[in-house]
């Protein structure tokens, strides 16, 4: 989803279970990779 050199504005939500980041870090991110959109509001529950 987020390769290393583009994540260090991005975080995880412990307690939701979601990468969490401000919208304009988000929309500047989805506008170059289209296809991590599905991950801006999906929850991970298994991840951990």
């Amino acid at each position: 989803m987020l390769s290393r050199k583009d994540n260090s504005n991005f975080g995880w939500d412990e307690h939701r279970q979601l990468v969490v980041a401000k919208d304009v870090v988000w929309n500047s991110y989805i506008s170059s990779h289209k296809e991590a959109s599905q991950f801006r509001h999906r929850s991970f529950p298994y991840y951990d």
